[in-house]
């Protein structure tokens, strides 16, 4: 199954494979050994979002990585609102007999990570938001990020004419204007997703589902640690938006990283790596000079 419907150059392709839980048909990655972090990405994204952040992390960490429902590889969600994407992750953890230890979640997925922990669906011991997106659209467009989410429901070919128009320099643009900045091959990625119907169909139908306010409302008492990572020159999520929207969760901290954008993760994978490894040992659950010792006696 995998060999007919994966790129044979998809990353970390190896460590795919299918499973059904909560109702959809989920592609799921786990790579490394370890504490296990679950990593969910953001609307219009895949694991392959992920793939230089896991690479620095594997050594250490177990990384359970799912395309959420619609998107990528994975089946869709009937309804795909915050709540029912959090339950079905919730669900597909379980499945996989996995208890996260601490969660990643960058864009949207940062909104699906602390709906999972409000809801008892996860109780990781920190949750690292990337580019959290926390700020709801105004009155009754809250969760219609465009017209063309809501076009998506009205008229099926949308998506095929969105995916039709996925040039290059057209997905190259769409990246920048959120204030990264990244290489070739990932922006190659980007656009081999938003050729395919199906994915940009998944993304609009969660976009337009989306309802932010319940779960913002819910935040004072969120019972996790919660991390904003925000980059200065993001455009999508700036940092005030950021900072105003995760004042009200009681243990919180934002960290703020120079020069990069939306995608900070990709632009510089090393210094969001080292903020999650700081966080995994506040928590005690990674000891770098444990790890050091255990190196070294393995090669003497």
């Amino acid at each position: 199954m995998i060999a007919s419907i994966l790129p044979a150059d998809w990353p970390f392709r190896d460590a795919s494979r299918f499973i059904q839980a909560g109702g959809v048909n989920w592609h799921v990655q786990r790579v490394g050994s370890g504490p296990a972090i679950l990593m969910i990405h953001g609307t219009a994204a895949s694991t392959h979002s992920f793939r230089a952040l896991a690479a620095r992390l594997a050594d250490d960490f177990e990384l359970v990585m799912a395309d959420l429902p619609g998107h990528g590889f994975s089946g869709p969600l009937d309804a795909p609102t915050l709540p029912r994407n959090a339950s079905a992750m919730g669900a597909l953890t379980r499945a996989l007999g996995v208890e996260p230890a601490l969660v990643v979640g960058h864009s949207a997925g940062a909104a699906i990570a602390l709906r999972m922990a409000l809801d008892g669906a996860c109780s990781p011991s920190v949750i690292v938001g990337l580019a959290p997106a926390l700020k709801p659209y105004g009155g009754a467009a809250d969760g219609l990020a465009s017209g063309l989410a809501k076009l998506a429901f009205i008229n099926p070919i949308t998506p095929r004419f969105v995916a039709m128009r996925a040039s290059p320099v057209r997905v190259k643009r769409i990246i920048e204007r959120t204030g990264s900045h990244i290489d070739e091959a990932g922006c190659t990625l980007y656009k081999r997703l938003l050729e395919r119907p199906s994915h940009v169909s998944g993304a609009l139908k969660m976009m337009a589902n989306w309802r932010l306010r319940p779960t913002l409302e819910a935040l004072p008492r969120l019972a996790v640690r919660f991390v904003a990572v925000a980059g200065d020159a993001d455009r999508a999520t700036p940092e005030r938006d950021i900072v105003q929207a995760v004042q009200p969760i009681p243990d919180r901290d934002t960290v703020v990283l120079q020069g990069l954008g939306h995608l900070a993760h990709e632009e510089d994978p090393d210094a969001v790596a080292a903020v999650i490894r700081r966080e995994a040992q506040r928590a005690g659950l990674f000891d770098p000079a444990s790890k050091d010792q255990g190196r070294l006696n393995a090669v003497r």
